[in-house]
């Protein structure tokens, strides 16, 4: 009898439903082989809703992704809505709400896709990201005193909680352990000139440590490990950071691996449930053109599987992007491809069955 997992599809805007198209038709192509089945349930959330009611992420539909075994998001922006509406109302809801407490950003060059760094292959660039996800900048601390007058005052504070911090760095720990590669984890904060909170970063990471004794650690302020990760990206195997660093870093990840066309990432609360997506947005300009790569996708629900236990599955997955980037794929980029995006995944899905 297969195993039947309950996901919830958010499309999304833009581009979002085409990959995510994609990544269903892969999920669909592994019954046979894996003995597992999905039943999907599409939630109209994003721009397009929010422009014609106003709705951004009601309860009604919070409480039914909570019965979900996990959520599959394809993008969420739209270019006639304010910046900040849909992401602070539907995404870092969703992260709160959810307490999606960890985003998980692998970082892999795979053969056949082109890096900008000179010289650098698939054995150099393999590393994981774990960002802490629900606190920092993005918990909205902070205001205005005096707007639009010329004495204004903007103040914008990073929430960190001992409990946030502890999760997050054990998390890492857990994964750097399970991952058995290089088993190093390196911490990223600015110890320099953020004392407060990467001192509470910081004394974390060498009281958890205690708990991992065949984890190597070591620590790179936010600055240096940039210009790391560009230089020097083979010394890495899991870097743990905050909210803030983490979001910028990953963004460099994704390009040192080929671009925002093959970057998948999980946004996970490891007691509950999770949520899996391309990163690159909604690219609203591609829109409907059949130009979108869709192998991001593709590897967000081969995080998805990973997560819901099904490691056989997620390597099928794994092995047919990792054939269709090598000997099919022309480029990463949108219209680069060779191939249009349903092209791109029935090749993907063809690899599977």
């Amino acid at each position: 009898m297969s195993k039947k997992y309950n996901i919830a599809l958010i499309p999304g805007d833009g581009t979002g439903p085409e990959v995510v198209a994609e990544g269903v038709k892969a999920l669909k192509a592994l019954p046979e082989r894996c003995g597992i089945d999905f039943q999907f349930r599409n939630f109209d959330l994003g721009g397009e809703r929010y422009l014609k009611d106003g709705t951004l992420l009601p309860d009604d539909i919070l409480n039914e992704l909570r019965t979900m075994d996990a959520i599959f998001l394809g993008a969420i922006g739209h270019p006639d809505v304010k910046p900040g509406i849909l992401e602070t109302g539907i995404l870092l809801n969703l992260r709160f709400a959810l307490d999606l407490y960890i985003n998980l950003r692998p970082v892999a060059l795979f053969s056949g896709v082109d890096s900008p760094l000179k010289d650098k292959g698939p054995e150099d660039i393999d590393f994981v990201v774990v960002r802490e996800n629900s606190e920092g900048v993005y918990a909205g601390g902070g205001g205005f005193f005096k707007k639009g007058t010329p004495d204004e005052i903007a103040v914008q504070e990073s929430i960190n909680t001992r409990k946030g911090v502890e999760r997050c760095i054990r998390y890492a720990f857990e994964y750097c352990r399970k991952r058995n590669k290089k088993k190093q984890l390196t911490l990223c904060a600015k110890t320099n000139v953020l004392v407060y909170e990467s001192d509470l970063w910081f004394r974390v990471f060498e009281e958890v440590h205690k708990d991992y004794p065949d984890i190597n650690t070591n620590y790179q302020h936010v600055d240096a490990l940039c210009m790391w990760m560009i230089k020097d990206p083979e010394q890495f195997d899991v870097i743990v950071t905050n909210n803030m660093f983490g979001d910028i870093i990953t963004d460099i990840g994704a390009v040192i691996q080929g671009g925002l066309g093959i970057a998948a990432g999980g946004n996970i609360n490891p007691e509950s449930i999770a949520m899996f997506e391309p990163i690159g947005g909604s690219a609203p300009k591609y829109t409907g053109l059949n130009k979108i790569n869709p192998i991001a996708a593709i590897l967000a629900a081969e995080m998805m599987l990973e997560y819901l236990g099904e490691k056989e599955a997620a390597q099928l997955i794994l092995n047919a992007v990792k054939k269709v980037v090598k000997d099919d794929l022309q480029g990463m980029g949108a219209g680069k491809m060779g191939y249009g995006t349903k092209e791109a995944g029935d090749l993907a899905a063809g690899y599977i069955t």
